[in-house]
């Protein structure tokens, strides 16, 4: 373990966190809201440095990222912990347990892993995921600067769920966000994340504003955030605000962990996936296969660019550099 980057003393020994927004004020001795920050004598530190639970080579594709290096191959790592407590987390095993709790970690340095992913054939770098980065911060950041240095791409997979400091710090170092944007209401935040939409919403704004590449993910699960009228009030807010080229991905929920919550129906599914398609130019279906829906059609000049089964992408459409082989405008970074 490793001393935290961002966090305040207070008095008799407590810290203040300053990573997220929970900002926990941690007793000595206690862990934080993430249950992988500790306090120990009045100093806070990472207890899952270095902790990797996952690590896999995986299409880009599955991160989900469509627009970003399409076809490609990249490193995957996870980690140990979470700042959300999502009941139906499809990655419980290794987001809601603690260091003591999860037996199977190897400990392996940032040198190693950059390493790893330089070494790895047709991999483009890395990207942080599985579980949620932000809870090992400290890790992702030295990681990423060694990425970096070796001219290597890096993604993070995450929920956006931090503070402005530690988000911003990020931007020179990550190339690539997909954020969870788990639902438009601040009641489901609140009950079913425990944490607040507003955070959420700044954040996708400030990775828009940085220039880094930004893809979002919305689980729709039935009952629980499959209001039309919330989903379409979201969707015209990342077309109003982030933009309507911003990609999008509805995925298919099926139960998991503590939920018994039925699978998202196919009809439910496209009927959101029309809704979205109304207001945004790139809308696409996960946890689906053979679905037109996985295509990417020209924005500009409805014209097919890339073709999509199952992780089997055809970019026929594309230049060289990403734009459209029939009108030029700009759909993917390569």
């Amino acid at each position: 373990m490793v001393k935290a980057r961002f966090y305040e003393s207070r008095t008799n020994d407590a810290v203040q966190c300053r990573l997220c927004p929970h900002e926990c004020r941690i007793a000595a001795g206690e862990r934080g809201e993430c249950a992988v920050r500790r306090n120990i004598d009045g100093i806070l530190y990472s207890e899952n440095y270095g902790l990797v639970s996952s690590i896999h080579v995986d299409p880009v594709e599955k991160k989900p990222l469509y627009h970003f290096h399409p076809g490609s191959r990249i490193l995957s790592l996870g980690s140990i912990g979470c700042n959300f407590r999502c009941n139906f987390c499809q990655n419980c095993e290794i987001s809601q347990t603690t260091v003591d709790e999860y037996r199977f970690a190897q400990l392996r340095s940032p040198e190693y892993i950059a390493d790893l992913a330089a070494g790895t054939t047709e991999s483009i770098g890395l990207a942080f995921t599985y579980n949620e980065p932000v809870v090992y911060y400290e890790f992702m950041v030295d990681t990423a600067r060694i990425c970096r240095e070796k001219g290597l791409k890096t993604a993070m997979i995450t929920n956006g769920y931090v503070l402005q400091e530690p988000l911003e710090t990020l931007f020179p170092l990550i190339d690539a966000f997909n954020v969870d944007l788990k639902s438009f209401s601040e009641q489901f935040y609140k009950t079913v994340a425990g944490g607040h939409l507003r955070f959420v919403k700044e954040n996708l704004l400030r990775i828009r504003k940085s220039g880094c590449h930004l893809e979002i993910t919305n689980l729709l699960i039935p009952s629980l955030n499959d209001d039309l009228r919330q989903f379409r009030e979201m969707v015209r807010w990342i077309a109003r605000e982030l933009g309507r080229d911003t990609v999008l991905h509805i995925s298919r929920y099926f139960p998991a962990f503590k939920s018994t919550v039925q699978k998202t129906s196919l009809n439910l599914l496209f009927n959101f996936y029309r809704e979205a398609s109304e207001h945004l130019a790139y809308v696409y279906l996960g946890n689906v296969t053979g679905s037109e829906s996985q295509n990417t059609i020209c924005s500009n000049c409805g014209k097919m660019a890339m073709s999509r089964f199952g992780y089997f992408v055809q970019c026929g459409g594309l230049d060289a550099l990403g734009n459209c082989r029939y009108c030029g405008h700009k759909i993917v970074v390569v």
